[in-house]
């Protein structure tokens, strides 16, 4: 059985049908991408299973249990937690507080520190700013703050949306081998990847979503290898 499972959704925002009968799965330790257009529903996929958009119509589940009814702060307590496009740290907080900020829900000290540690050892650069204000990092810095905030509440499944939007590429580069680093210790993967070919580098499988429906879904190597997605959205005439 999949670990995250989500079926026949529909979301609306007002009269605009976003998703349109999306249905996709995540097995334990995949790395699973979300690619598509801007406006093609991959933040608002990501937005309705965290709790932020409620659907209309369909169902997710997360190990089984139905996250339809529950309040977004239960669904990160279950395991489930999303760094959001545009990385959206605390500006005016420390890089310290921003990291406590994501570990808001536990009142286990000792494992709040490991997990602290274990984001320094993911991110060294946090660690010599970690009293520095966030709204004065570089933007490689905030998306590293927004992934590590993520990662304080020990999530089963991280969701991240566009980690590499407007960084140079020597810092996608190194976003991406974190990422993997972060699955490869037992971390879930859902991703949302504007850089079509670094995502499908990275991950298991991929969904192609357009207009709010899954257009094509496969390994990550089928879909590298289908013409459809070279000239669609790997730039290849």
């Amino acid at each position: 059985m999949a670990m995250l499972t989500v079926q026949d959704l529909h979301v609306y925002y007002g009269n605009v049908h976003a998703l349109k009968g999306l249905s996709l799965d995540v097995g334990e330790g995949e790395i699973v991408s979300l690619l598509g257009a801007n406006g093609a529903g991959k933040s608002t996929t990501l937005r309705t299973i965290s709790g932020l958009l409620r659907p209309r119509q369909g169902e997710m589940r997360f190990t089984g249990t139905l996250l339809n009814p529950l309040p977004a702060h239960r669904i990160v307590d279950m395991g489930i937690s999303h760094a959001p496009e545009g990385r959206r740290v605390f500006t005016t907080l420390t890089v310290q507080e921003n990291l406590n900020m994501g570990a808001y829900s536990r009142d286990d000290k000792l494992g709040i520190e490991e997990s602290r540690q274990r984001v320094f050892r993911l991110f060294p650069r946090l660690e010599e700013r970690q009293k520095q204000i966030a709204g004065t990092l570089s933007g490689g810095e905030q998306q590293m703050l927004a992934i590590g905030r993520a990662l304080m509440s020990r999530p089963r499944i991280l969701m991240l949306d566009e980690p590499s939007l407007g960084l140079a590429p020597m810092l996608v580069r190194a976003i991406f081998d974190t990422i993997r680093e972060i699955n490869e210790q037992g971390v879930t993967i859902l991703l949302v990847e504007q850089n079509a070919r670094a995502a499908l580098r990275l991950a298991d499988r991929a969904y192609v979503l357009e207009t709010g429906q899954i257009a094509l879904s496969g390994t990550a190597s089928e879909l590298l290898r289908s013409e459809r997605v070279r000239k669609a959205y790997l730039g290849e005439a």
